[in-house]
Formats: structure tokens, sequence, C-alpha cells
């Protein structure tokens, strides 16, 4: 299957001019993608409406960066709480909303299955409530995730087409999240001036993730504590991006829904190259050797199922929207352990992400 070419192709960053300015409304802002998300927006000079509840981790990169100071608005609210999210979209009267509030845990869902889709669906349905009722929204970006899709274990990567399911409830969760966008869209904003899509990243890593159960904040932790990390799931394959990654796609696809509307109101992938999607093994094997004397070993417990397989097929994004990646994951990896070896000693956090934001936008596509 072909996609038509970008009407904009050779695009090889985001539109800095386009977000001067611009006020967006970012829900999720206090977790670790919305803040790398509201800090690369005020890199621009946008105005960050943030609604978000209180950080889920201790240390957190909104804390460590003062991201609420540079902010046009911080709001801690829940977005489960559909007055105090309508109230606070009126009052920013946002033309862009970015909605990455979520419950992102596979291993949480199986403790919290309520919880889980009451967060991952319920919000979703609140903010596109919220959008309904504001008539300053003009583009939104539901984020999901690539375990969306109904895995078959299959070695090829999933494309926007495919079925969509999930084993686990927060899989499960996000699919529901993925229909419930495409019902709005087709029954309240085809004809309304709001371009509503959908984004489906891999698996992200990078500075400021302290939540538990992921690869690099569970390697970090062992590591200052001198032991070794605990792996579950060596054989499993992901597809590894920076975090920086998927947020370029998120961005530039806000751009085109803001100025191409209903051409660019669907699904769309944000995944890593091929050689990308690697096993959790050899991810923890080139963290060790970044690190230096660090070590790993089987997990001994028990753990639920998770998927072993899974890669994402982004030639769409590829073609209609020109984006690419920009950092192997050996350059993911090593920008992660700088962060993190920059807020142990110190540095002006918010200065440092920024420098990697552009170090990121300076390096060529691949």
């Amino acid at each position: 299957m072909g996609y038509r070419r970008s009407p904009l192709e050779g695009l090889v960053m985001l539109d800095r001019s386009f977000w001067h300015d611009r006020r967006i409304f970012v829900t999720g802002h206090t977790g670790f993608k919305g803040s790398w998300l509201a800090a690369w927006l005020t890199q621009m000079e946008a105005r960050v409406f943030g609604y978000a509840l209180a950080p889920p981790t201790f240390p957190a990169m909104v804390d460590i960066c003062g991201l609420p100071r540079v902010l046009a608005g911080h709001t801690v609210a829940d977005v489960r709480d559909a007055n105090a999210l309508l109230a606070a979209m009126l009052d920013s009267r946002p033309e862009i909303v970015l909605h990455l509030a979520a419950q992102p845990l596979v291993r949480d869902s199986y403790q919290r299955p309520g919880d889980t889709y009451a967060v991952n669906v319920i919000r979703t349905l609140n903010v596109l409530e919220a959008v309904r009722a504001c008539d300053s929204v003009r583009a939104v970006v539901i984020v999901t995730t690539d375990k969306c899709y109904e895995n078959r274990e299959w070695l090829w990567p999933y494309r926007e087409d495919d079925p969509l399911g999930g084993h686990d409830p927060y899989s499960s969760s996000k699919a529901c999240a993925e229909l419930l966008a495409a019902s709005y869209r087709r029954s309240f904003f085809k004809n309304t001036g709001v371009a509503l899509a959908t984004a489906r990243a891999g698996n992200v890593i990078g500075g400021g993730d302290w939540a538990t159960d992921r690869l690099v904040p569970d390697f970090l932790r062992a590591i200052d504590r001198g032991e070794p990390l605990r792996l579950r799931a060596p054989l499993s394959v992901r597809p590894w991006q920076h975090v920086l990654e998927p947020l370029s796609g998120y961005l530039r696809l806000a751009e085109q829904l803001y100025h191409h509307g209903q051409d660019y109101a669907q699904a769309w992938n944000f995944g890593p190259g091929e050689q990308d999607a690697r096993s959790v093994a050899w991810l923890a094997d080139t963290l060790c050797h970044l690190h230096g004397n660090a070590t790993w070993k089987m997990a001994d417990e028990p753990h639920p199922h998770e998927a072993t397989m899974l890669r994402l097929d982004s030639s769409k994004a590829h073609a209609m929207l020109d984006w690419r990646p920009r950092w192997r994951l050996t350059d993911a990896l090593k920008a992660t352990i700088d962060w993190h070896l920059g807020w142990k000693s110190g540095d002006d956090m918010l200065t440092l992400s920024y420098e990697q934001i552009r170090q990121y936008l300076e390096s060529p596509a691949l």
C-alpha cells in the first residue's frame, strides 16, 4: 500500500514560528513524556497550559526542570473531573490540544484494571467532550500506544490499518481510546473545523523517567543502589526510541492538522527504524557497556503476560508527514545517561533538556 507525499516534503525540522505564542493545552504534562513535550513547546515560546495530576513519581522531571514557572498555565487536577477540565480548557482557549494523560504501565493495569480503563478511556472521553464545547480548538492529537494492536506475535511491523486489540488491560484500554477517538472524529468533528488524530509510539526512553517497571529507570535505580538490573523477559523485542522521536511526530502532526485539517485526521505510527527494534537483553547489555561496571540478571519472580514481539511500521508518517527518526538507539541511550548524570551533578536541567532538544533537531534524519 502506498501513500501520497506530504505537500511540505523536504521540511527537516518543526516550524518554530508556527508555535511561537500559540495557545496549546497539554494533558499529562507532569508525566515523563508530558514534561518533555511541555519543555519543547516552551523552548519554541508557545503558550502552554498544562492540566494533570501531581507528578506520578519522586523525583519528577516537571519539578526538576521548574516547568511550572515557564508555563502559561499549570493546573493540578484530574482529567476524570469533567467540569474542572472543561473550565480549564475554556479559560485557556487553546488552538491545539495534545492529550497525553494516561495510566501507562502494563503491570499496573493487571493490579488496577478498573482504574486503568477509567483513566485511559474516560479521561479521553472527557477531553473530547471539552473540545466539543471549546470553539477555539482546531487540532487535537490523542496519544495512545504501539500496544493498541491485536498482537499476533508475528515478525513484521504493525500498520495503522491492522486490527486493534490488547491482551492486557492497559493495551485493551488504549485500543478502546482509539475506537472512541475514531467515533468522535466521524460523529462530531468531521465537519466542524476540528481535526482529530491519534498517535501510536514505541517504547520511549530518555532522561527524567523514574517510573517503575520500565527498563531504563530500573537500570538507573539499580546502578544507584549498586545492584544488578533484574530482567523479566530478556528476549522480548520492542521498538525502542528516545522520547524526543515520537514527540517530534506529535508536533509535526499537530502542525499538519492545523494547516490541512481532515487530510491528516487519522491514526499514525511513530516508531524507530527496523534496526532499533531490539531485545530487552540487547538494550541491557548496551546500557551496561555505556555505564561501565553495571550488570544484569534474570528476575526469578513470576510476572504477568506481556507481548514478546512488537514492531511498528511508520512508513505512512515518513511519506505523508516527512517525519523520520533522527537518533539511533545507541544515541538515545547515551543522551539518557548524560541527562541522568547531569541531574546527579546538579546541572540546570531545563537548560540541559533544551540543549538535548537542540542536538536532536540538528541531527540528520535517518
